[in-house]
């Protein structure tokens, strides 16, 4: 949902909404992610289908790749491999910012694992393109904080809502009623 800016001045919004200057995007913060997330995989995708034309040939590239082919090396082999690392991780961000965002989990907690994901991955395709060894793996590790950020969150958020049953005498059925408070 998109309006001009300056009907929605006076509204108080939601910390984990994303807002551009000249138009209000309603969207939380765990959705921009996995739309963000996604150009990022496209850009991976093209780096590494690119470079690999570039050493084998874009003969090889429009050809039918029946004959085995020896593997890729340099830059072209590192960014294959960091694309094939990107989709390991994207499954478990995609699916716990769908989590959050769908249990009404959304908070602190899982902005700054969407935001630790998306940097942590993001410099992690030129640091790994680059052959920078040990500064790659801390910005994985920063992406899987990030994951692990979201994971906390609904964890958090479903221990929250139990505990909210208990004390106010409800069943499991309420939890949901009470998720949405």
């Amino acid at each position: 949902l998109a309006r001009p800016s300056g009907a929605c001045r006076s509204e108080r919004l939601n910390s984990n909404v994303r807002h551009h200057e000249s138009y209000s995007v309603a969207m939380p913060v765990e959705l921009f992610g996995i739309v963000a997330s996604a150009v990022l995989g496209v850009v991976h995708i093209v780096l590494a289908s690119h470079s690999a034309s570039l050493q084998r040939g874009y003969r090889w590239t429009a050809g039918a790749r029946d004959e085995e082919v020896a593997p890729l090396t340099g830059v072209a082999g590192r960014l294959a491999r960091a694309s094939a690392n990107y989709l390991e991780t994207y499954s478990y961000f995609v699916a716990l910012a769908l989590a959050v965002h769908f249990s009404g989990a959304s908070g602190p907690v899982s902005k700054w694992g969407v935001y630790l994901y998306l940097l942590g991955r993001i410099a992690y395709l030129p640091l790994y393109g680059f052959g920078v060894y040990l500064v790659r793996s801390l910005a994985w590790q920063v992406a899987v904080f990030g994951v692990g950020a979201l994971g906390w969150a609904l964890v958090a958020h479903a221990l929250g809502t139990a505990a909210k049953c208990r004390l106010t005498g409800r069943s499991r059925r309420h939890a949901t009623a009470l998720a949405r408070e």
